[in-house]
């Protein structure tokens, strides 16, 4: 068992090493911030002193370790529009963005789960149907258009609830139900599908033949095997959730990292984008890895590796 989360670990801190270098190598690819920072009539002297005091005027591979070295102290630099630190920057938004995740991934649980499960057990049935009808279209409606539409409805039409903004829970009820919209549906297909495969087994197969009352076989022998499955799933869609909102955030005005990592791409403000990158990546990296941690805790098979 340590051996294993020591191998995660290991795998965890590779990955985001290696988002790191690609963040650096794009950040790289796309322009010279020099051009951005200086005016069309500055002078050459004032464009190499410029590089040399962002060190760009160093060789890629000597950049790359001094970038290295500050993100693991978590320096990203400074921003290059407002000249804060783009960690501060990132920081202040993050509250936002986790209440709006952690409000879209309840949201969309309490609607997958259900659905996905009543739709398992009545396999086939009108019940399947409907429930996989409404998956589908969940999946197939862009995001941002079921945004506008819920603002033009219940903002502008209705009036019962704030079109944009962030303040008191009524103006994150139509940015969680748009996240969730789509998230749910995904999550809805893929519990029906760990649910149907479980319940082709034959432990399953053995209790009802034994005469365990259904709702039993469903909660301790159905549910209880495909805990895992879900809570991986689960997971995934908050990763997603956190770093997937950017245009959800726009629509709604939500001043949460996404729509900062937006405004710092049209802004070309790398430091801001790169920051927002590393963080969302290295959220979806612990996100995993505390559910293997809980897999292995739950699973025994695992336990002996």
């Amino acid at each position: 068992m340590g051996a294993y989360i020591v191998r995660r670990l290991g795998q965890s801190l590779i990955v985001i090493l290696g988002v790191i270098c690609i963040t650096f190598a794009i950040s790289r690819v796309v322009g010279n911030p020099v051009v951005l920072l200086l005016p069309a009539e500055a002078t050459e002297e004032q464009r190499v002193a410029l590089m040399k005091d962002l060190g760009l005027d160093k060789p890629m591979y000597v950049q790359l370790g001094i970038y290295i070295s500050k993100v693991a102290r978590l320096d990203f630099g400074r921003s290059f529009r407002s000249g804060e630190p783009a960690m501060k920057l990132l920081l202040d938004r993050v509250p936002a963005s986790l209440y709006l995740c952690f409000a879209g991934t309840l949201l969309s649980v309490c609607i997958a789960l259900p659905l996905g499960i009543i739709s398992a057990i009545k396999r086939g049935t009108i019940f399947d149907r409907v429930g996989m009808t409404i998956a589908l279209l969940g999946q197939s409606i862009p995001g941002f258009w079921a945004g506008i539409m819920m603002i033009l409805l219940f903002a502008v039409k209705l009036r019962w609830l704030p079109p944009s903004g962030y303040g008191p829970p009524q103006y994150v009820i139509l940015p969680a139900v748009t996240l969730a919209f789509f998230f749910a549906a995904a999550t809805a297909r893929m519990t029906r599908s760990n649910i149907l495969d479980v319940l082709d087994m034959e432990y399953v197969r053995y209790a009802r033949l034994k005469g365990v009352p259904e709702r039993i076989v469903i909660l301790r022998h159905v549910l209880r095997n495909t805990f895992i499955g879900i809570l991986n799933i689960v997971a995934l869609q908050a990763g997603l959730l956190l770093g997937g909102a950017v245009i959800t955030e726009f629509i709604f005005s939500w001043p949460g990292i996404g729509r900062l990592s937006l405004d710092a791409i049209y802004n070309r403000d790398y430091p801001v984008v790169q920051a927002t990158v590393i963080l969302a990546a290295a959220f979806f990296v612990v996100l995993n890895l505390l559910v293997d941690i809980v897999h292995i805790a739950t699973d025994p098979r695992i336990r002996k590796q």
